[in-house]
């Protein structure tokens, strides 16, 4: 609920720390009139929010804080209150919420309304999370210095008005320019929930007010606003000169606002005036020498000027007004070009460093102008050496200068006035560009806009920068006022205000304006057309810009110094807090912005001691701390996660069993519970068994010792993983030794997903991790020999890939989980610990209400739909290509994952150092819903795909399979297997059809060991290579409307038997000539194109080229070491900045060392098994939207298309539930069982969807001849039930169809539970209303849809409703009931409806009538917990308790591990035991774990690295890692060959676990 704008109250943050650990964020704020509470998963660290008003939005603050500690009988352990969130990430083991404490109200009001608040304290509130995910050393290094990033006192937000743009805004506040925002990455979570707003856009730099006036008096208000850009961060010698986003480093946008201030209801005059500071727009960088004075600047050698254009193009982009004026004034002039001009204050004498940069800096502007690709701007260069000027002639001499240099590009650029109208009404009076959006009442009218930008750089832009700025802003600020009616001019500047003075000059009247006269009097007056106003003065009598012809004593004494001293005071602040964040230390030799003021000469003399102190700091903190500030910068940007946190997730998993999770069946328990055993799932502290009810069977037979749990997930999802939290007494044995798992939508439907999983002894409070895959055939385990870990003839592992990848299912509408666990041994009791559910769900309530991501999921969904060919070839539909052995096929595969070569690294850290991955997205379909569409032998199209696989081994191998494939061979057979879309069961089912073994084609058995372990090195710095390029190519291209694309593919991956195309081709390296005559299965010349080598120089074809990524691996050492950047004469410099690679060079396959070209090869095929499952995990997605809102929903507008559909679906719902709740609304409630649909009906679960999905004369019905249909549908959460309604058909009733309706209910699944609630026969109600018969009549839209309800006499509390739907079997019209009432016929002998879950038929019925429904609506009351505090412990379960409390008799016994050693790939650890040992009956480890890296390829699209997927769903849930040990010995009596003892699936735990 939104409030007016500029609501009274000020946004208040609660962040609350409640007795159980867990976390909650209670907001609200200024612009809305509730509250809302938002859940930290204790766990993963998600964000969780459903928007359900009294569980997580109140109408206060109190009354949600009341909520959360029952009405402070649950006092909360801690408490922080706070002013705004600023951003929220979830890394590893700990939750980072940053608040900002106290503010500053740097502009109290805009003009149009709007606070602008500078963040002055902020905090870092460090969450504790539970997972299991193992983190390395450095990673936790990095997050605690992420925590540690400063940021007070130097960011600003403004939480109604966007601030990353020129003021005022053409855009709303949350459409801001991503260029400037610096927490976008912080502020996901908030966004991936629908509360974008609650988060604000945080920007870096300065903002401050000062107000001006005489008299005591207010003329005006002046405001300085700096903002950063973020697209080149970092320390002064690390982000210098141009970067591969084609922004210069210490880029900073500046603002100069004056504005009048006015009574309520009055209009804001204003206007403003824009600059740029930062360091040259080129490739250069310095080299830092503790013994030197100065650093040695040096410039790249190659391509130096490479981006110059598009930065420059950025600011053409930005600046461009040209179109906006409108020609209102007596002198607008059309404005022909944008003007850039670059004003240089470099050091430019013979012998200084800084002179280098100045020569190269004209050179870079001439490079620009010869391309001819800026026609309509104009780039000046204005060369000033600010320090020789200065030590020359002194300051005022030299400002002097800089205004006489500076005026004609200032008239030039110009500024922009308008007015604030308060209201819209006088939006007709405007002669302007009128600018009006949500953020404000009234309208902006601007009459006059700047064109182009002045552009201030020194080497480091900061002190001169900073100088030379203000004394051009002075001037700028001085003729600001005077159109703005106030004067700054004393009594000594008489000379200059003269309409008509010496030089026969008269003032030109502002845009808008008009001279007239009196007809009778004759005398003159002005008329305001803005404004509607006439005044008999002139509006701007004085010459404008008259200061810049005076000397510098002219304009001291003719001005009035007190506001420009004001303007000063505001300079030295911004800059010193530029200075600070580029160097860690103030600015410098900034006395001289103080020349205006009577003490200058004090300050003077106090700047010379300060800046010595101030050099010593910046030398410090360049040479040993800005390598830290730098991962900093980059991680509080998003940037470079990858390297610095390589296996954190970005989007956490969520836990489905909480909240409203819940067991559909009572778990057996040795004692009585009030709850069933349900708070098994809810949160507890890990440390401390739940021995309150302990679990465990009664004596049972050996065979039936299990104890089983059905969990129904509070959302459907792909689920992902099982936590266990270990749980028992001093005998550890009481918890389970293994554990089974099943999934599936329902109960119906639950198929086993992992079977027999260890679970090792440990420690009370243990998070116990298993890894959950899709189910997997049995025939894909057994074809690809997957059935064991490790077969005994394999004897090296796959480090290169996995080719017996297996595949399992993927379904985001799993909704139950059966969990069963075995004891340790048979017949005894067993104790249980918390029971977590981990997986993904989709955003359903953005599906149904047409944002955000639910927006895009439909949007691709029925692109989807609209491409899928269903006579395609293939097992599934192909992501790839169609014709995958043409070149073509080639070009549009990898052309999805072409990426910008270009890179800058703006760390120095090690790129080989453990390497990464990140997940990718293709919109195509390999059903991965349906895993056994993909393993169907008798499928047609899979024979196609298979017999095209088998015609490429043949040509490579020999139709006699005489010849064995080289490693290469055996890539780009894989290649074409996985462009042909085949798994990799489908593959060895195929090979097995000729009797060739797969692991004669499997390339990791075709290389030696240590070049296997040297590609894959390189292969992972390819991977981080192509991950670095891809994210500035998408930060290069803000603020650009394209970026060229590359010239060639990043892989460049050619087809088997594609060769050279000859003709000017100067490499040829593949020829028909070098081709054997078998391995052309498909020929097709190059393309024409011809390339340049940047090695050789010659000239290349595109296939004698290899992939781009392959420059990137030329410029970088494989060997191992460290990457150093070397300038040209050898010596060490640093490696960012001298990055000046070009996006556009070719490095032919003969200057390519082989490993390259192998890494090229490998990183393809692991970019096309990451595409496959990305593909895999799209289509399930679609499957799900599909079987929830149907097809017809995606082939046709909905009902919301309208743009009031959800509002009068609302309001409808309201109307229909008369003050009671919706308590069946997919997802949070769904069926337990399936329910049989005809063809051509909706899915049966639209019945539960919001009334305004899908299309309206849509409707679910029952197949033919079906009498009886069973509906169990499982509510959201406990609830008091009152009634259900049910929405009528469009097609309407007629008298064979009308339906009786029996509703029963129980909280569990427990048969002796159910209660019937009634039996409704509806038949009368048809014949004596005739609305209800036939099709619906076409209305207004305020009418209610046909409806029934079945009210209940008393609220019945339960979680499962079951209605069952029959038709009438006697004929129509035997009974009459009375239509005004619910007429319920009784519940005898109904009280156990008849167990069938789906539909039931009953003989043939010739006439055809079928049961058909539009929705089910329950309404009632949600209940927050459970009455009474369930039963106390009695004598017994305290007697049982101490049992478990007392220490077992254990013979346990330590054998130290003798060594370790790598073997084949594995750890092996020897111990040797003497025969006097007793008998082994286990043994304990320390927990190990790997590090799973989210990057383990280049990306294979363009994709938003932030936003990868429409399932969020990673490769490393999708195809899960599973970590085994093998237990083997040496027994007496079998000589010295070694006997498997056994073989362990280990759950994944945190390293150093005793297990």
């Amino acid at each position: 609920m939104e409030s007016p704008v500029g609501g009274s109250r000020s946004t208040s943050v609660v962040v609350v720390v409640v007795d159980t650990g867990e976390v909650y964020i209670v907001v609200s704020l200024s612009t809305t009139i509730d509250t809302q509470v938002i859940y930290v998963d204790p766990l993963t660290g998600t964000l969780c929010y459903h928007g359900k008003f009294g569980f997580d939005v109140f109408r206060s603050e109190n009354e949600a804080l009341d909520y959360l500690t029952n009405g402070s009988s649950s006092p909360c352990k801690s408490k922080v209150h706070a002013r705004a969130i600023l951003g929220y990430a979830a890394l590893g083991c700990y939750g980072f919420l940053l608040v900002a404490t106290k503010l500053a109200d740097s502009i109290p009001d805009l003009p149009g309304g709007g606070s602008v608040f500078t963040v002055i304290e902020s905090q870092w509130i460090k969450i504790p999370l539970h997972t299991p995910q193992p983190q390395g050393r450095g990673e936790i290094k990095n997050v605690q210095e992420l925590a540690e990033v400063d940021i007070n006192t130097m960011h600003y937000f403004c939480e109604t008005r966007d601030l990353t743009r020129p003021f005022p805004s053409r855009m709303p506040v949350l459409s801001p320019d991503i260029e400037f925002v610096w927490n976008g990455w912080l502020s996901l979570p908030f966004k991936s929930i629908g509360l974008m707003q609650h988060c604000v856009i945080l920007l870096q730099g300065f903002v401050e007010i000062r107000s001006f006036g005489s008299s005591g008096q207010v003329e005006g208000i002046v405001a300085l606003t700096a903002r950063r850009s973020r697209l080149h961060p970092g320390t002064r010698y690390l982000a210098r000169g141009i970067n591969s986003c084609f922004s210069a480093g210490n880029e900073v946008e500046c603002e100069q606002l004056v504005w009048v201030p006015k009574k309520p209801g009055e209009s804001i005059p204003f206007n403003t005036y824009i600059w740029r500071r930062g360091s040259i727009p080129m490739w250069w960088g310095a080299e830092l020498k503790m013994t030197a004075a100065e650093a040695e600047i040096y410039v790249s050698d190659r391509h130096p000027y490479k981006g110059s254009l598009q930065y420059y193009q950025r600011l053409c982009k930005r600046y461009d007004t040209r179109n906006l004026d409108v020609g209102i004034g007596e002198n607008q002039n059309e404005k022909a070009f944008v003007p850039i001009v670059c004003v240089n204050l470099l050091r430019n004498g013979e012998g200084k460093s800084e002179r280098i940069l100045v020569h190269h800096f004209e050179e870079s502007l001439n490079h620009i102008k010869s391309t001819g690709k800026l026609p309509y701007t104009r780039i000046h260069l204005v060369n000033y050496d600010w320090h020789t000027r200065i030590k020359l002639q002194g300051e005022q001499q030299t400002i002097e200068e800089v205004w006489k240099l500076l005026k004609a590009p200032t008239l030039a650029i110009g500024i922009s006035e308008g007015d604030y109208l308060p209201s819209r009404m006088r939006l007709k009076d405007c002669r302007g560009e009128i600018i009006y959006n949500d953020d404000f009442e009234g309208t902006f009218c601007l009459r006059s806009h700047q064109n182009g930008v002045l552009r201030f750089n020194c080497a480091d832009s900061l002190d001169r920068t900073n100088a030379a700025s203000y004394f051009g802003s002075v001037q700028v600020f001085v003729e600001q006022c005077q159109r703005l009616q106030i004067s700054l001019d004393n009594d000594l500047a008489h000379e200059y205000q003269s309409v008509d003075n010496d030089d026969g000059y008269t003032a030109p009247l502002p845009p808008g304006w008009e001279k007239q006269s009196d007809a009778e009097t004759g005398k003159t007056y002005y008329i305001d057309h803005n404004t509607g106003t006439t005044i008999s003065n002139h509006p701007c009598p004085d010459k404008p810009w008259k200061r810049f012809d005076m000397t510098f004593d002219m304009f001291k004494r003719s001005t009035i110094l007190s506001p420009v001293c004001q303007l000063a005071d505001l300079f030295l602040l911004a800059g010193d807090i530029h200075a600070t964040l580029y160097t860690g230390s103030k600015a410098m030799h900034s006395h001289i912005l103080n020349i205006f003021n009577e003490e200058a000469g004090k300050f003077s003399q106090f700047s010379a001691a300060q800046n010595v102190k101030i050099t010593l700091q910046r030398r410090y903190k360049n040479a040993v701390v800005d390598s830290s500030r730098q991962r900093q910068l980059e991680m509080f940007l998003g940037i470079r996660l990858f390297k610095h946190l390589p296996s954190v997730q970005i989007q956490p998993l969520h836990v489905l069993s909480r909240s409203s999770g819940f067991f559909l069946k009572p778990v057996s328990s040795m004692f009585e519970t009030s709850d069933g055993g349900d708070s098994l799932l809810s949160f507890k502290r890990k440390d401390q068994i739940w021995n309150a009810c302990i679990y465990g069977l009664q004596v049972c037979p050996e065979d039936a010792a299990v104890v089983e749990l059905f969990i129904y997930l509070g959302e459907p999802c792909h689920v992902c993983q099982l936590l266990l939290t270990v749980s028992h007494g001093a005998d550890d044995s009481t918890y389970p030794s293994t554990v089974d798992v099943r999934t599936g939508r329902s109960l119906d439907g639950l198929r086993l997903v992992v079977e027999g999983a260890i679970i090792p002894r440990c420690g009370n409070g243990t998070n116990l991790l298993i890894p959950l895959s899709g189910l997997i055939s049995a025939d894909d385990m057994t074809v690809t020999g997957a059935g064991a870990h490790l077969p005994d003839q394999v004897t090296s592992l796959s480090l290169l890939y996995d080719f017996e990848e297996l595949e399992g299912d993927l379904d985001f509408l799993t909704r139950i989980v059966a969990v069963t666990f075995y004891p340790a041994a048979s017949g005894t009791p067993m104790t249980l610990g918390e029971v977590e559910i981990l997986g993904v769900s989709l955003p359903w309530n953005g599906v149904f209400a047409n944002k955000g991501r639910g927006a895009r999921l439909i949007e691709l969904a029925t692109k989807y739909q609209k491409e899928t060919n269903p006579s395609f070839s293939g097992s599934d539909t192909n992501p790839f290509t169609s014709t995958s052995l043409s070149n073509d096929a080639v070009a549009a595969s990898a052309k999805q994952g072409s990426a910008n070569k270009g890179v800058d690294l703006l760390t120095g850290g090690d790129l080989l150092s453990e390497t990464v991955s990140h997940p990718v997205t293709e919109n195509a379909d390999s059903k991965g819903g349906d895993h056994k569409s993909s393993t169907s032998q008798d499928s047609r199209p899979l024979e196609n795909g298979s017999q095209k696989y088998l015609n490429c081994l043949i040509s490579l191998a020999g139709p006699r399979m005489e010849r064995s494939l080289n490693f290469l061979e055996a890539m780009t057979l894989e290649i074409e297997r996985l462009r042909l879309n085949l798994s990799a069961a489908e593959r060895d089912r195929a090979l097995l059809s000729i009797g060739t073994d797969a692991a004669n084609v499997n390339p990791n058995f075709l290389i030696d060991g240590s070049y296997m372990g040297r590609l894959s090195k390189v292969a992972s710095t390819l991977a981080l290579l192509g991950q670095t390029a891809l994210e500035d190519k998408l930060n290069g291209a803000i603020g650009l409307e394209k970026i060229e694309d590359d010239v060639i593919d990043f892989w460049n991956i050619s087809s088997i038997g594609e060769s050279c195309s000859g003709g000017m081709c100067e490499v040829c390296v593949n020829t028909k000539e070098t081709l054997s005559a078998s391995s052309i299965v498909s020929y097709k010349e190059g393309s024409d194109s011809v390339f340049k080598c940047s090695e050789c120089h010659k000239k290349a074809c595109r296939v004698c080229c290899a992939g781009g990524g392959a420059f990137l691996l030329q410029n970088h050492p494989t060997d191992g070491t460290n990457y150093i950047g070397l300038s040209s004469q050898g010596t060490q410099v640093d490696r960012t900045t001298n990055r000046s690679m070009t996006l556009d060079s070719v490095v032919c396959k003969k200057c390519c060392h082989e490993i390259i070209l192998d890494a090229l090869v490998l990183d393809y095929v692991r970019v096309l098994i990451s595409s496959r499952r990305r593909a895999r995990a799209d289509s399930a997605a679609y499957k799900a939207l599909d079987d929830v809102i149907g097809s017809s929903f995606l082939d046709g507008p909905s009902d919301r298309s309208h743009h009031d559909g959800n509002h009068q679906a609302v309001n409808f719902l309201k109307q229909l539930l008369s003050g009671e709740e919706s308590l069946a609304e997919f997802p949070f409630a769904s069926f337990l069982h399936p329910v049989e649909t005809a063809m051509d009906s909706a899915p049966f679960l639209s019945l539960l969807t919001p009334l305004d999905c899908g299309l309206w004369n849509s409707y679910w019905k029952a197949p033919p001849n079906t009498t009886s249909v069973e509906f169990v549908i499982v509510l959201g959460t406990l609830s008091d039930v009152k009634g259900v309604i049910l929405l009528v058909s469009p097609c309407g009733y007629s008298e064979a169809d009308t339906p009786i309706v029996q509703i029963t209910a129980s909280k569990k699944l427990d048969r002796e539970e159910k209660s019937c609630l009634g039996k409704w026969d509806v038949q009368a109600l048809i014949s004596s209303s005739p609305e209800y018969y036939g099709p619906e009549k076409s209305g207004g839209d305020d009418m209610l849809p046909r409806h029934i309800k079945f009210t209940f006499a008393n609220p019945v509390r339960c979680r499962i409703v079951q209605i069952t739907l029959s038709l009438r079997l006697e004929q129509p019209g035997s009974s009459s009931v009375n239509s005004d009432k619910d007429i319920n016929l009784s519940c005898e002998g109904t009280s156990s409806p008849q167990e069938t879950r789906s539909a039931s038929s009953r003989g043939a019925m010739q006439c055809g009538p079928c049961l058909h429904a539009k929705r089910i609506v329950i309404a009632g009351s949600p209940v927050r917990e459970e009455m009474g505090n369930g039963s106390s412990e009695n004598a017994d379960q305290t007697s049982y308790i101490n049992r478990l409390n007392q220490a077992p008799q254990l013979s346990r016994f330590k054998v130290p591990v003798e060594s370790e050693r790598l073997m084949d790939h594995d750890l092996v650890l020897e111990q040797h035991l003497s025969p006097s040992s007793p008998f082994l009956a286990g043994f304990q480890l320390d927990a190990f774990n790997t590090i799973k890296p989210r990057i383990t390829h280049s990306p294979s699209s363009d994709a938003d690295i932030w936003d990868m997927s429409v399932t969020f769903l990673e490769d490393r849930h999708i195809s899960p890692a599973v970590l085994y040990i093998k237990v083997s010995a040496i027994q007496e009596g079998n000589g010295s060959s070694m006997v498997t003892i056994a073989e362990y699936r280990l759950p994944e735990t945190k390293p150093g676990t005793p297990i």
